[in-house]
């Protein structure tokens, strides 16, 4: 896999910095053109190109963590993009006086040098944690607000699924990503039918993953007012099912299915006991197209799908 960063991200980053980009030759900018024909892709449409074109999205579980990048931190998500991921997902909660930051627990104690409960924190609070990596260490990184990676997502054209915590609403999302423009860098996670119903009520417009396993889920979905165009079929985490991803292909909905999970437990380990991981083209080669994973850096490098992916539909 290449690991460089896309053009768009390198022009914001250089701009940010008052850096002017350099210039190109006529063959370059015939190529900046057509990335940039690809990045204009509506989400649903990207999804479509991906899945017939028979690449593969490889999305990092908790944003990707990695030595001195702990979960869930803007940093993160700028580090896997920088190594060619493109989907993130993040948790989502929100503090006692409102306002929607990356964390995956209730309490913050595993994940940064603080203590106590989100819903019982102000912003001011959390922003004046360090996060800690999955090895313990400090980093010089904080918990950052929902509307800043909704930003660097609309900037670099990154792609957050974004999962509900407790402590907030599938209304309240909504509207950030909205304020932000960022509706075609979202997915929301749903984990029943009543939680898609939620978040097609709150926006029809935004894309969303649902358990579906072929027509009659889809159908059930459309029933409680999913817009099947913005859907992505969940299919678990526990056995690769090739015939309804089949199933799904046939309705015209992508199939996303997870490797992650418990240590020790995970298909992620076992893929990767033999050193080979060839079990992930096998995914790939079945009709797959969301792949989540808690080793988003070793499964790209194992694959050509991901590049595949980018080359053909962009971002």
């Amino acid at each position: 896999m290449v690991r460089t960063a896309a053009l768009i991200v390198s022009v914001w980053l250089l701009g940010a910095c008052g850096v002017p980009p350099t210039s190109e030759a006529p063959g370059d900018q015939a190529s900046t053109a057509q990335a940039q024909a690809q990045a204009t892709l509506a989400l649903p449409a990207y999804f479509d190109c991906v899945r017939e074109n028979r690449g593969v999205l490889i999305a990092a579980h908790r944003g990707g963590p990695a030595p001195g990048y702990p979960e869930n931190a803007l940093e993160t998500l700028q580090h896997g993009f920088a190594e060619g991921i493109r989907v993130f997902e993040i948790d989502i909660a929100e503090s006692r006086d409102g306002v929607m930051v990356l964390m995956h627990d209730n309490r913050v104690n595993r994940t940064t040098t603080g203590n106590g409960y989100v819903a019982d924190m102000d912003w001011a609070d959390l922003a004046d944690l360090s996060l800690v990596d999955n090895d313990g260490k400090r980093t010089r990184f904080s918990p950052p607000k929902l509307t800043d990676v909704l930003i660097w997502a609309k900037q670099s054209g990154a792609i957050l699924e974004l999962d509900r915590k407790p402590t907030t609403s599938f209304r309240n999302i909504a509207s950030a990503v909205r304020a932000a423009g960022a509706g075609d860098n979202v997915l929301l996670i749903s984990y029943s039918d009543d939680e898609a119903a939620a978040i097609a009520a709150a926006d029809p417009d935004l894309m969303l993953t649902a358990s579906a396993r072929g027509s009659r889920d889809i159908a059930r979905l459309e029933d409680r007012g999913v817009d099947r165009t913005r859907l992505v079929a969940w299919t678990g985490t526990g056995s690769p099912d090739a015939a309804a991803w089949a199933r799904n292909t046939q309705q015209g909905v992508e199939s996303a299915f997870g490797t992650l999970g418990r240590k020790g437990e995970r298909l992620d380990d076992q893929y990767w006991a033999d050193g080979d991981a060839s079990e992930y083209q096998d995914l790939v080669d079945d009709g797959l197209v969301l792949l989540a994973t808690d080793e988003p850096y070793r499964v790209a490098a194992a694959l050509t799908s991901d590049d595949l992916a980018r080359e053909k539909c962009g971002r």
